[in-house]
C-alpha cells in the first residue's frame, strides 16, 4: 500500500515548491496529497484538497471570507479547517505523514496544524525561520524543523536539493509502522502488551543517577517508564500526554520547573505544571528534585550581580545555577502547595531531608540545611491533607529513597489493577 504524505502549503505563493515535493514523493513510491492553505492570491498548481474545501471544514464560505480578507484574519480559519481535515485523514488511515513548507506566516500556520496532531505521527516543517528560536512553532509536539537556508520563492538547483531531502525524510518517516498512532510502539515485554499503565517520570541532570535506578526498579516490577527532561517543555509535554490518556501514572521526580516559573528561570513549566495529575486523579509520587536552585542563561562564566551573594555553581559555562536563599525557597514551597490543592487522592509527596538533588546534599556546592528545613516545614504545613507525606533521612538520589518512592507508586498501581 502506498503511504501518503500530506503537503501543507499556501499555493498562492508556494505552488512550484509544492509541485516539486509531489514529484519527489511519488518518485519514492509514495502518494502526495497537497492541501492548500492559501487565501489571498491564485493557486498555480493543482490542489488535492483546495482552499474552498479547507474553509468549508472550518464552517466558512471562502467567497465570503475573501471579501476584504487579509492573511491575518483568514489564516486562523484555514488552520482550523486544515486541522479538522488532516485529523480525519489520520483517523481513516489515509495519511501517514505531514510535510509543511513556508516562511514566517506559513510556518506559523502549518505548525499550528501540526501541534494539534497526535504524538508519533510524523511532522516535518521546511521553514525559512528554522535556524532561530523554534519554540513558538514546535511547542510541546514532536515537530521536526528543517531550515530551508534560502527563501522559498521559486525553484533552483539549490532549493530543489533541500526540498528533495525534505520529501525523502517525510516519506521515510511515513513508512514507520504505527506512524498514524499516538502511542509509542511496543514490544512483547512492555507496558502496552501486558496492559499495565505507562508511567511518566521527570528528571534533571542533578537526579540522573537516581532516575536511572528508578527506571530499573519500575521495569523489574513490570512497568514501562517514559522520562521527561524537566526544563519547561518536558513537563508540559508530560502533562499533555496525561490529558490524552497515554500516561496513567507519574513519578514527578523533578520540580525545578516550579522554581523557575516563580523566578523566571529557563526551566519554567507554566501555570498548569503540577496540577494536571491531581485534577485527573492519576496515581502520583512527587519529589521536589532540583527545586532548590534556578537555571539561568548567562554570558560564559559570568555571575549575574543579582546572585553574587547566593551560593552558586555553573551547570555549563552558559547555564548559571544559583541556590535559592531561605525566603526564596519557602516561596517555592508555597507555590507547590497552591498547585496541589486540586489533588484529592492517589498522591504521595516524598521529602529527601538530606538534599533534593546532587548539588544540595552534604558536601555539595549548594548545600544549605537551614534553607532545606524551612522548605520542608512549609510543605508539611501547606500540602492538602489528602496527600501522604513521607520524610526520609536521605538524599533524593540515594538508593533507599528511590526504592521507597518506586515502591509507593507500584503499590498504588498494583492496587488499581487488582
Amino acid at each position: 500500500m502506498s503511504h501518503t504524505v500530506v503537503v501543507l502549503a499556501t499555493l498562492d505563493t508556494k505552488s512550484e515548491e509544492a509541485d516539486y515535493l509531489r514529484t519527489q514523493i511519488e518518485s519514492l513510491g509514495g502518494t502526495a496529497l497537497i492541501m492548500d492553505m492559501g487565501v489571498i492570491g491564485e493557486a498555480h498548481t493543482r490542489a488535492d484538497v483546495g482552499r474552498i474545501e479547507v474553509a468549508a471544514a472550518a464552517d466558512e464560505d471562502l467567497a465570503v471570507l475573501l471579501d476584504n480578507a487579509t492573511r491575518e484574519s483568514v489564516g486562523p480559519i484555514m488552520v482550523t479547517g486544515a486541522t479538522r481535515l488532516l485529523l480525519q485523514l489520520i483517523e481513516q488511515g489515509k495519511a501517514q505523514a505531514v510535510l509543511g513548507i513556508g516562511g514566517t506566516q506559513g510556518t506559523s500556520s502549518c505548525t499550528q496544524v501540526m501541534q494539534s496532531l497526535p504524538y508519533g505521527f510524523p511532522k516535518l516543517m521546511v521553514s525559512t525561520v528554522a535556524s532561530g528560536d523554534t519554540a513558538p512553532f514546535v511547542g510541546i509536539k514532536d515537530i521536526t524543523m528543517m531550515f530551508s537556508v534560502s527563501d522559498l520563492l521559486g525553484l533552483n538547483s539549490f532549493t530543489q536539493r533541500i526540498l528533495a531531502n525534505a520529501a525523502a525524510a517525510a516519506y521515510g518517516m511515513s513508512l514507520v509502522e504505527g506512524a498514524a498512532q499516538s502511542e509509542v510502539p511496543a514490544d512483547d515485554n512492555d507496558a502496552k502488551n501486558n496492559n499495565r499503565p505507562l508511567i511518566a517520570m521527570t528528571n534533571l541532570g542533578v537526579l540522573t543517577e537516581g532516575a536511572t535506578y528508578a527506571i530499573e526498579l519500575f521495569r523489574q516490577a513490570g512497568y514501562e517508564v517514559v522520562v521527561f527532561h524537566a526544563v519547561g517543555s518536558g513537563g508540559r509535554a508530560m502533562e499533555q500526554l496525561m490529558r490524552e490518556g497515554v500516561v496513567k501514572a507519574v513519578f514527578d521526580y523533578a520540580l525545578g520547573e516550579i522554581a523557575d516559573d516563580v523566578y523566571g528561570g529557563l526551566r519554567a513549566g507554566g501555570p498548569e505544571r503540577l496540577t494536571v495529575a491531581g485534577s485527573l486523579g492519576l496515581p502520583q509520587v512527587i519529589c521536589p528534585g532540583g527545586a532548590e536552585h534556578l537555571g539561568l542563561f548567562v554570558e560564559p562564566n559570568v555571575v549575574p550581580a543579582k546572585y553574587e551573594a547566593h551560593r552558586y555553581v555553573f551547570h555549563s559555562p552558559v547555564i548559571f545555577v544559583p541556590r535559592l536563599n531561605r525566603e526564596e525557597f519557602v516561596r517555592v514551597a508555597e507555590e507547590i502547595c497552591a498547585r496541589m490543592r486540586s489533588t484529592t487522592k492517589n498522591a504521595v509527596f516524598m521529602l529527601p531531608l538530606q538534599g533534593v538533588g546532587r548539588y544540595s546534599i552534604p558536601g555539595g556546592p549548594l548545600h544549605d540545611p537551614e534553607g532545606d528545613s524551612a522548605f520542608f516545614e512549609k510543605l508539611k504545613a501547606g500540602l492538602p491533607s489528602s496527600i501522604e507525606i513521607v520524610e526520609m533521612d536521605a538524599g533524593a538520589e540515594d538508593p533507599v529513597f528511590v526504592e521507597e518512592a518506586v515502591k509507593r507508586l507500584v503499590n498504588m498501581l498494583d492496587a488499581t489493577l487488582g
